[in-house]
């Protein structure tokens, strides 16, 4: 298979037809379909089964899609890096990471870079750690904006100088949202949605004095602006971080920080065995100048 192959496949997952993929692609229905059946031949595996509507891809189409976009994503970063020139950098830098008001520092670094080196991109994963430190692994992210630690074993990295605290989004109207501070043993039993990341992993949850499973956890969540709509719904309470969600003026929410204080640190790292294109090699540069301001 080659990645042409590959990017007709992508195509034909994403418009859930092949009629709709050939006419995106500018190819014909029955050249495209060839394609398909050549994938499935190479593969030895069905790959999508025709519905009513719709394709559907088999179990094994949805692997080679996932390892297929992979691949493409590679590729074309791979194609930006070798066609630029020591004069005029230019490329793409993806970066995964969640959410944190710490982010800022690095879209300044970025937007340094771009106000010099105007043909250099940007791309933003947005994920848990588990997710970015998979991309990280496999060279589809240059970067990874993780929680501490960040496994110095596998990774350079530069902490950022800024911290996330930590607590709970409420609704104005609820109860706990007369206090300033929320101790966790007086969230025990009330219903909390928490990040999928946080929830498997310490320090939150043995804030809690509790394993994960004697917590009440009615939903979970990758982006806390889905969260605290769960949370203007009444759904319960989010544990999740400060100055992400806006809670002034006249929205319904507010935001309580625990006690004892409860605080993270960001770290960017990148691999150790890992080649920087010319391009991430800059704004890793600008980020050392931000971080020297």
């Amino acid at each position: 298979m080659d990645i042409r192959e590959l990017k007709y496949f992508i195509a034909v997952a994403d418009c859930g037809s092949i009629t709709k993929a050939a006419e995106q692609l500018f190819v014909t229905q029955p050249n495209l379909s060839r394609q398909i059946q050549k994938l499935e031949r190479e593969t030895g595996k069905k790959l999508i089964e025709r519905g009513a509507r719709q394709i559907i891809l088999t179990e094994a189409g949805r692997l080679l899609y996932k390892r297929a976009c992979e691949i493409a994503d590679l590729f074309e970063k791979t194609q930006g890096e070798l066609l630029s020139d020591d004069d005029n950098v230019g490329g793409k830098v993806t970066i995964g990471g969640g959410e944190s008001y710490a982010v800022g520092l690095i879209a300044k670094a970025a937007h340094a870079v771009v106000s010099r080196y105007p043909h250099v991109k940007f791309d933003f994963f947005s994920g848990d750690t588990d997710a970015v430190c998979e991309k990280l692994d496999k060279g589809l992210v240059d970067f990874g904006v993780l929680i501490e630690p960040s496994s110095p074993e596998k990774y350079n990295s530069m902490r950022l100088p800024l911290t996330d605290t930590w607590g709970i989004l409420a609704r104005k109207d609820s109860a706990l949202a007369a206090k300033d501070v929320v101790s966790a043993g007086e969230l025990k039993g009330l219903p909390l949605i928490f990040s999928v990341h946080s929830f498997k992993k310490n320090p939150i949850t043995e804030r809690f004095g509790a394993s994960p499973d004697k917590i009440n956890v009615v939903a979970t969540y990758n982006l806390l602006y889905n969260a605290s709509l769960m949370v203007e719904q009444g759904i319960g309470y989010a544990v999740g971080i400060d100055r992400i969600i806006n809670v002034s003026g006249d929205s319904k929410l507010k935001f309580l920080p625990f006690v004892p204080p409860l605080e993270t640190h960001l770290d960017v790292a990148w691999k150790k065995n890992g080649e920087l294109s010319r391009a991430a090699k800059v704004f890793l540069s600008a980020l050392k100048d931000v971080l020297n301001e």
